[in-house]
């Protein structure tokens, strides 16, 4: 069973939207949290972001025992000390990750808003962060969901799915 825990995450069609992709994706059961995260402590006052580490951290704690794989999902900035920003994080190999809609919104680049290219976005960040948990590194294929990606750009550019090799790798 997979969980999906929403931290300060209001976009409740978005979250049932990736519950059911996911679970058609990953072929098993996706609930909804419904306990609360609070993500203050996580707060850096000097960069106005939340780190995504910590939060990964906290995820691990409080919501690992009873779902084999926990997805943080969130609009609120995220980074990691070495970045400037990120639009997820995962421990590899583990149980949990995090991703954040706030940079993969076109309202932050100044332009219109695109509430179906959000969604695509969403969810292949989703499936990135995820593979992670499942030991997948960064993959070369441009097509790939594992491919890096380090602008907004990347990710419209990439596919939605993993290629063979990652998937042999998954063990699928």
């Amino acid at each position: 069973m997979m969980l999906l825990v929403p931290i300060v995450f209001s976009a409740q069609h978005q979250l049932v939207h990736l519950r059911s992709v996911l679970k058609t994706r990953f072929h098993t059961q996706v609930n909804i949290s419904e306990t609360e995260f609070d993500p203050q402590p996580f707060f850096d006052t000097g960069r106005k972001q939340y780190n995504s580490s910590q939060i990964v951290h906290q995820l691990e704690k409080d919501f690992s025992a009873g779902a084999s794989k926990v997805l943080g999902i969130t609009q609120l900035d995220l980074f990691i000390p070495i970045l400037t920003f990120v639009f997820g994080e995962a421990r590899l190999n583990g149980r949990c990750a995090v991703i954040s809609s706030y940079r993969l919104d076109n309202r932050i680049y100044g332009l219109p808003d695109n509430a179906m290219l959000l969604q695509e976005r969403l969810f292949k960040e989703a499936i990135h962060e995820l593979g992670h948990t499942y030991g997948l590194i960064h993959c070369h294929n441009p097509e790939c969901v594992m491919k890096s990606s380090t602008y907004v750009e990347e990710i419209d550019y990439k596919g939605d799915r993993f290629c063979e090799r990652c998937l042999e790798r998954m063990g699928h």
